[in-house]
């Protein structure tokens, strides 16, 4: 049984729910969905992909276990099998969502790949199934457009790492029905996350403030005004930031970055050409060098030791 829900009667509909794509995200959001009682079906492209997606919930599930039941090792076995009681995997995205109330996306930022999964998704889910994107920088409706739901269709940014961060960002956009925003609102909450609302805008709320503060942080830096050491170690004393611009653009991955930012500049709708976005030649070239921050084991500081 899923977890209780407010009146919503869509809301109250949601007990399948799938999740397409077992990277940090995806399986971030199928560990979090099944520790709530709701049963889930993580899909990915391939056995391999599945067996990663699975390998990051259960040292995740393991943390929690150990927290939750201290050195008690039976309870924390216990609690792990009965969350993975809760999921399953496949690598057919079609049937997963044939049986599903709520369809979470969370695959790779291309609008023309979410597109195209979105529209094959559309003839295999059931009419009353939900659709939600986890992207943090695409336009929803842009990727809703694939489908013949809009009403049904809506934006759930969770953040990284999913089972810690309380934030859910909820995307409405101009055909998003009441009962479907109610629904995610109530699904939200029953994870045990605090949703906030946003128009459909680039960015929606975090990343539209987040982005043009990091590549201010960056000009400040190539204009020689300070270090990014300085920069980080004021940012955190003087405005109690966990970490430094800096820090974080390494923590993301200055790839994503880069993404978001290009994105944004050459087309973001009402961002176009704007200053406040231009695209960083520091952050362009260490991308090229392959230099993306704590993945790779060097971005803006080095990893590597």
């Amino acid at each position: 049984m899923a977890a209780a829900f407010s009146t919503s009667s869509a809301a109250a509909a949601i007990k399948n729910v799938t999740v397409v794509g077992g990277g940090l995200m995806g399986a971030g959001i199928v560990q979090v969905a099944a520790q709530s009682g709701y049963k889930v079906t993580m899909v990915d492209v391939s056995p391999d992909s599945l067996d990663k997606g699975r390998k990051i919930i259960s040292s995740s599930l393991a943390r929690v276990a150990k927290k939750k039941h201290a050195d008690d090792q039976a309870a924390q076995k216990a609690f792990v099998d009965k969350v993975f009681d809760n999921i399953a995997t496949s690598t057919d995205a079609a049937a997963a969502a044939a049986s599903a109330d709520l369809v979470i996306e969370a695959i790779v930022e291309n609008l023309a790949t979410k597109q195209k999964l979105f529209a094959a998704l559309d003839t295999a889910a059931p009419a009353h199934t939900i659709f939600a994107s986890n992207t943090s920088s695409l336009p929803i409706g842009d990727i809703a457009s694939a489908t013949k739901r809009g009403d049904r269709f809506g934006g759930l940014h969770f953040f990284n790492p999913v089972p810690q961060m309380k934030l859910v960002e909820i995307i409405r956009t101009k055909d998003t029905s009441d009962s479907t925003f109610a629904a995610l609102t109530d699904f939200t909450k029953a994870l045990s996350k605090s949703p906030v609302s946003c128009k459909d805008t680039p960015g929606f709320i975090v990343n539209r403030l987040l982005v043009p503060y990091m590549l201010e942080a960056v000009r400040l830096v190539e204009r020689g005004e300070a270090t990014k050491e300085d920069v980080d170690l004021a940012m955190k004393l003087g405005a109690g930031y966990p970490m430094g611009p800096f820090e974080l653009m390494d923590y993301v991955g200055l790839d994503t970055v880069k993404f978001i930012t290009d994105g944004w500049y050459e087309g973001g709708v009402g961002l176009k050409g704007e200053k406040l976005v231009e695209p960083s030649e520091t952050i362009n070239e260490l991308v090229k060098n392959k230099a993306l921050g704590r993945k790779s084991g060097k971005g803006f500081y080095d990893y590597s030791k």
